[in-house]
């Protein structure tokens, strides 16, 4: 294999990583200073999102570990509130690419889970716990409360009207 097809094979991210030490060499080697405030900038953001990131990495750990599928139907089949609240909570902890979770959601809907629900789960898919500190580090904290509980109320809002227009319809 020659040189240029090795370059060929390096994926994109690799690039990425490339490309920003390269130019970190380049800013150190033009601008000292610069260089010297950008990787202190790094390790303060670092210290102070690191304590949240290992709460959110705990409390991940614990959910996977302790929510099961008996769990999960346990929920799904009560009546009221509490599978409202259920639901915006599995939307929220909820991970991984949006498509995973379609034959998931079908299969629930086969069993009984209302439109609204859905809407309702997949709407709460917005809240990222793992990018709330961020967020907070970015808006403050008392933006990011205000953000979320608005998104969780016009959640399951969106999921009565939902509801009621399928119903209409269906």
């Amino acid at each position: 294999m020659n040189f240029k097809n090795k370059f060929k094979n390096i994926e994109g991210k690799t690039w990425f990583f490339i490309i920003i030490v390269v130019s970190y060499f380049a800013l150190f080697f033009l601008d000292c200073d610069l260089f010297y405030s950008s990787i202190n900038f790094f390790f303060t953001i670092l210290i102070k999102i690191i304590p949240v990131l290992i709460l959110v990495f705990v409390l991940m750990v614990l959910t996977n570990y302790f929510v099961t599928s008996k769990i999960v139907l346990k929920y799904m089949n009560k009546k009221g509130i509490t599978k409202w609240f259920f639901v915006i909570i599995a939307g929220i902890l909820s991970a991984g690419p949006i498509y995973m979770w379609y034959p998931l959601l079908a299969d629930l809907k086969n069993k009984g889970l209302s439109y609204g629900l859905m809407a309702c789960f997949l709407y709460n898919r917005a809240i990222k716990i793992p990018l709330l500190p961020l967020m907070i580090f970015y808006f403050s904290l008392k933006y990011v409360v205000v953000l979320s509980l608005v998104m969780i109320f016009m959640s399951v809002f969106q999921g009565i009207v939902i509801n009621r227009f399928m119903k209409i319809n269906g």
